[in-house]
């Protein structure tokens, strides 16, 4: 990691960043100065609230998240880049399939960022590719790369740089591309011309916030990450709130309902990339295979995969609520009872684990059950779907 030093006299520019970027799978580039200083009300505002729940690093960095040339001194300009992430062989009625398998209970869901191989690993390496072109051209220079690994107001920087404006979900929403895509920076002790923000594309439209599951969209651009399902999955380490639980449905790890919702991703743009593209297992699987991975398992099929930082116990607890809440939806037709049997004792089986954050989970999905496997489903011609 390059140090940040003086201000480099040698600029390069933007087209070329641009262009060399395009090679390397990013889409988009804009260039945002480092007075963040507007943005620092609505921060403290929202860290008041104590809406960033349990992630007690957002409140120990505080105003620094707005202030790049204090997180890396030396900062001029920060280059600002977007990343689509629709896997390759996505179909054109991709939103319309999310949607069928968020209605279909005993299916398990996986926000679709997070089926591939880690944004991380992927924007941090390319992001470093990129400023090493930089320095082929103007020679070494002070730069930090970052994916969502820093103290840093992202969607911020991103709106001013052009990339795309804030979405009442709070997102970066984008005319060409939507949401469906990652933002990574780097920051850089060169003075490079800042590109114009665009304009927000919102309007009177709420849809994002009438369809939260948790109702975590408080107010348009205001979001509670405590009733947030992708702060809930991913983030939280504890017990989910059992009132919240019927409202995860079957959602074992994020949530896309916002961004599903949303006008703008009719025009999400597939990555030319083959790093987004679901790996097995988690973007087609049923609640009870997954309940049927060991811990060595889960390891495996999630090295290189964002799912993995979550660990084992958090999965499993994940995995329990979605159960229990297809326990719970209607087992009426073919088929349904005998799936509810198979995911109960797939469950079951998880009810001595040495976790109690696990056991908890285990036993009240059971007794969304009745507390006993529902009657196999005998039906002549009935076949068990997994």
């Amino acid at each position: 990691m390059a140090a940040i030093g003086g201000q480099s006299s040698s600029p390069v520019a933007v087209s070329s960043i641009r262009a060399w970027a395009r090679e390397l799978g990013f889409s988009q580039i804009g260039i945002a100065g480092v007075d963040l200083r507007s943005a620092e009300p609505g921060l403290l505002a929202w860290l008041a609230a104590g809406f960033h729940g349990s992630m007690d690093y957002m409140a120990a960095h505080g105003l620094r998240r707005a202030r790049p040339a204090e997180l890396v001194p030396g900062t001029v300009s920060v280059i600002t880049a977007r990343m689509d992430y629709l896997p390759r062989e996505a179909p054109a009625d991709w939103l319309q399939g999310e949607w069928q398998r968020l209605a279909a209970p005993h299916e398990a869901v996986v926000s679709v960022y997070a089926r591939g191989r880690d944004y991380h690993k992927v924007l941090r390496a390319r992001l470093q590719q990129l400023a090493d072109r930089i320095a082929d051209q103007v020679g070494p220079f002070g730069h930090r790369v970052f994916t969502d690994s820093a103290p840093m107001l992202e969607v911020e920087l991103a709106s001013r740089s052009g990339i795309g404006w804030r979405g009442k979900h709070t997102l970066a929403l984008s005319r060409e591309g939507g949401s469906v895509f990652f933002l990574g920076e780097i920051c850089v002790d060169l003075a490079l011309p800042p590109t114009p923000a665009t304009t927000a594309h919102c309007g009177s439209c709420q849809a994002c916030i009438d369809v939260c599951p948790t109702q975590a969209i408080v107010a348009p651009y205001r979001l509670d990450a405590r009733r947030c399902i992708s702060y809930l999955t991913i983030e939280h380490p504890g017990p989910i709130p059992v009132e919240l639980r019927p409202r995860l449905g079957n959602r074992i790890y994020g949530c896309d309902d916002c961004q599903l919702a949303c006008p703008w991703n009719k025009f999400a743009r597939r990555s030319p990339l083959p790093d987004f593209d679901p790996r097995p297992g988690l973007g087609d699987a049923a609640l009870v295979a997954l309940l049927g991975w060991s811990e060595a398992e889960f390891l495996r099929r999630t090295e290189g995969n964002p799912i993995r930082r979550i660990g084992h116990v958090r999965w499993l607890r994940n995995l329990a609520v979605a159960a229990g809440n297809a326990l719970a939806a209607s087992c009426d037709g073919p088929g349904r009872a005998a799936r509810s049997s198979d995911l109960f004792r797939a469950l079951a089986g998880w009810r001595d684990h040495p976790q109690a954050l696990v056991r908890e989970h285990v036993l009240w999905a059971l007794g969304q059950g009745g507390g006993r496997p529902p009657p196999a489903d005998t039906a002549a011609g009935a076949t068990i779907a997994t």
